[in-house]
């Protein structure tokens, strides 16, 4: 978890590949009309948000159930998102955390992808440090910061 440019999507996928385990993209997640209005530089409010967490809430469950380890890149920036997250005690979050300078720098270099650099300030306004979570520097090397991950969590 964290705020955009955090590498979560990185990380997340590099660390799902180096466990064997399934990796999902929560920004996969949203609907059409919450991309556009990230696109237009608009942020996300809680309703925009409340069918994203509960899509998402249903495949962490629907994973536990089954017995499929999987990691799951998403910003779960406020308490209250990951309460709805967290279905269970086999559910471990990690905050990627950045400086606001590298997270921007990241940002104005991603291509393609509709979270910008125009929506860093409102996201970083929006974010509730997590006491309950695995922290890690995100300014690291992706192989440091699966390594830190990776002892953390065995």
């Amino acid at each position: 978890m964290g705020v955009s440019g955090a590498g979560k999507t990185t990380v997340a996928a590099h660390l799902a590949q180096e466990l064997g385990w399934e990796f999902l993209d929560a920004d996969s997640f949203h609907s059409a009309a919450n991309v556009a209005k990230m696109y237009a530089g608009i942020p996300l409010d809680d309703a925009d948000r409340t069918p994203w967490l509960k899509a998402l809430r249903r495949e962490i469950a629907r994973a536990i159930q089954q017995r499929r380890n999987l990691t799951l890149a998403c910003s779960a920036l406020k308490d209250a998102y990951r309460q709805q997250l967290v279905v269970g005690p086999e559910v471990r979050l990690v905050y990627l955390k950045g400086t606001f300078d590298v997270l921007r720098q990241r940002l104005v270099h991603r291509s393609g992808h509709f979270m910008t650099e125009r929506l860093l300030a409102s996201q970083l306004e929006a974010l509730q440090e997590p006491a309950d979570a695995i922290t890690v520097d995100a300014q690291q090397p992706v192989a440091d910061i699966v390594a830190e991950i990776h002892r953390h969590l065995f």
